[in-house]
């Protein structure tokens, strides 16, 4: 047995049916096949396969992370500005999100509590098709980097940050855009570092306090915000209307948290 999604094959060989729960992805919805996996099982599909895999073994691994998806109890970080996602995608229609360091105040939220905002975002746009596909890019503005931030980004921390990134989530990572790094950002990136693949790290780019004209080397000015140089919506307006997506989007979270969101299994 094995899944389909949609017209697309992404095959999963699962050995009997208590093992369903474990292999599914929450917010992907899956049709339960009978024919034989093997005939399907094309390289893509195992790499979809191996994702899935290793999602499970994540989620089950971090429940400081993972276990309670809800956005309410760190409302006051989206509020504040700390996330946002572009309306547009980019040229290769990658999905784009944008997180500004400024607007996380460590002393009301823990790096894991951080971490659960991409996480959540994460959780909602994988069901898009189109993102399914082209993957995301996310920009990082470091303005307002201290040491109280540094301090949170333990070696744990980061081996988890970087397993997400690498092939712990069914999301592909086309790129992450580092601006207004300051130099002491470098060594928590260096412990960041030795935990991501070879191709991660060459997606990685750093673009410092002048970064406008190399940032618009890889997005289009029409869909970046006016702070970082682009003529699309203000951060503000951004940030407003993703935090209410994501609240309207809570009971949905709740269900992924409890693992109420199973595959379609045999009628």
């Amino acid at each position: 047995y094995f899944f389909i999604k949609h017209d697309t094959i992404f095959a999963l060989q699962i050995i009997n049916l208590s093992s369903l729960e474990a292999c599914c992805v929450p917010g992907i919805t899956w049709v339960w096949t009978s024919v034989t996996p093997h005939q399907y099982l094309a390289p893509q599909e195992k790499e979809h396969a191996k994702l899935l895999k290793n999602y499970h073994k994540w989620r089950a691994e971090c429940p400081e992370i993972t276990a309670d998806l809800r956005p309410s109890p760190i409302l006051d970080l989206f509020r504040a500005g700390y996330h946002a996602v572009l309306r547009s995608r980019d040229d290769s229609g990658s999905k784009v999100l944008i997180y500004r360091i400024e607007y996380w105040d460590p002393k009301l939220f823990t790096a894991y509590e951080v971490f659960r905002v991409s996480l959540i975002t994460s959780e909602l746009i994988v069901q898009e098709a189109e993102t399914q596909r082209n993957g995301i890019k996310a920009i990082f503005d470091l303005q307002g980097w201290r040491l109280a931030h540094a301090f949170q980004i333990t070696p744990t921390m980061a081996k988890r940050i970087a397993a997400v990134m690498a092939d712990s989530f069914p999301l592909k990572v086309r790129g992450v855009h580092l601006i207004n790094e300051p130099l002491f950002f470098h060594p928590v990136f260096a412990i960041i570092k030795p935990f991501l693949p070879d191709k991660i790290k060459q997606r990685v780019h750093m673009h410092g306090s002048n970064y406008i004209p190399t940032l618009n080397q890889h997005f289009s000015t029409s869909i970046l915000p006016p702070e970082y140089g682009g003529t699309g919506p203000a951060m503000s307006e951004l940030c407003e209307e993703w935090t209410a997506h994501i609240m309207s989007s809570e009971d949905y979270l709740l269900s992924i948290s409890q693992n109420k969101q199973f595959a379609e299994g045999p009628g």
